[in-house]
């Protein structure tokens, strides 16, 4: 795997240059997987029951149950509209971590465009939360204990979303060049044996870890400027 990101081609979109990066292609991929995933559960729960009568709406049920009690312990129960959000920034953040299973592929996450941009989404939410649940106390804070603090508190709000996506970018890349850098050093008889275990830490255990930091760091910088409970 080369270490930078491959460009296959430019579009020209109204004049505008567009990069058809390997990111790009990837972010595609790996929502193609879950428009069908989605497309597959709503097929399979058109007959939805009060009662549950099958293993699949079990399964479901429970997942979207446990995911709503993860938000609400998290950010607090009255920023618990934010769960299909965040339900979403989950699942493609997960398959975007453990696409490194598949050899040669580049996580998408493994681009700070891509965590930056997940990181941004954040930061306006709490800048939303703030601004709904707190008011003129929420822009009052920014010239607090005196109005000389303003600068530091500015660049101290600024700071989340860069430290979110590069704690998550750095995470992933870090993994990545790790795993290459391994396989360049192994025999290629060895190739399929002594990287394995590696990736399961790197890839999979690594990936969802650092999915669910994201999105618990997420949800708690949110509740606290929404001052929930």
């Amino acid at each position: 795997m080369d270490f930078n990101i491959r460009n296959f081609g430019v579009v020209n979109i109204g004049g505008i240059e567009v990069w058809v990066t390997e990111t790009l292609v990837n972010t595609w991929m790996i929502m193609a997987v879950l428009v069908a995933f989605a497309i597959i559960v709503r097929v399979k729960i058109k007959k939805w029951t009060e009662v549950p009568e099958g293993k699949f709406q079990n399964t479901v049920e429970a997942i979207v149950e446990t995911f709503d009690n993860f938000v609400k312990s998290s950010a607090g129960s009255k920023l618990s509209y934010l769960g299909p959000w965040f339900f979403t920034v989950f699942c493609f953040i997960l398959l975007s971590n453990i696409s490194g299973l598949v050899y040669g592929t580049r996580p998408p996450t493994a681009d700070w465009a891509c965590t930056f941009a997940f990181a941004l989404a954040t930061f306006f939410l709490i800048q939303y939360a703030g601004l709904r649940y707190q008011g003129t106390k929420y822009l009052k804070s920014f010239i607090e204990p005196v109005v000389f603090f303003f600068p530091l508190n500015v660049i101290g709000e600024l700071a989340r979303p860069i430290s979110l996506s590069f704690r998550l970018f750095g995470n992933l890349l870090a993994g990545m060049l790790l795993m290459t850098m391994l396989y360049e050093m192994t025999p290629i008889f060895l190739k399929f044996l002594v990287p394995v275990p590696l990736h399961i830490y790197f890839d999979l255990v690594a990936g969802i870890l650092q999915t669910y930091v994201f999105c618990i760091l997420s949800l708690s910088f949110i509740g606290a400027v929404a001052e929930t409970e």
